[in-house]
């Protein structure tokens, strides 16, 4: 999701298939955003309002799956309870 947000925020719409095809050679799983996965983010949302929507639906994601590490240049995720930021 971040790929594409900033690909296309930067007008550098023709980095975006290499930027994808980069992320999906390290990524094993693409998870997809569920319903349980909205509520928890919005629950974080309220008792974590440091984090950003984004920050908090990735969160969320995690979490209902048991995935403990994220590779992010995002220091939104410091500080998160069993969350833990590779960069």
């Amino acid at each position: 999701m971040h790929v594409a947000c900033i690909t296309s925020a930067i007008r550098r719409l023709g980095d975006v298939d290499p930027a994808f095809d980069a992320l999906l050679a390290v990524v094993d799983v693409v998870y997809p955003i569920e319903r349980a996965d909205v509520e928890r983010a919005r629950r974080l949302l309220h008792t974590t309002p440091s984090i950003s929507a984004r920050d908090a639906i990735h969160i969320a994601v995690m979490q209902g799956r048991d995935i403990a590490r994220i590779l992010s240049f995002d220091s939104g995720f410091d500080g998160i309870p069993g969350i833990v930021r590779l960069s």
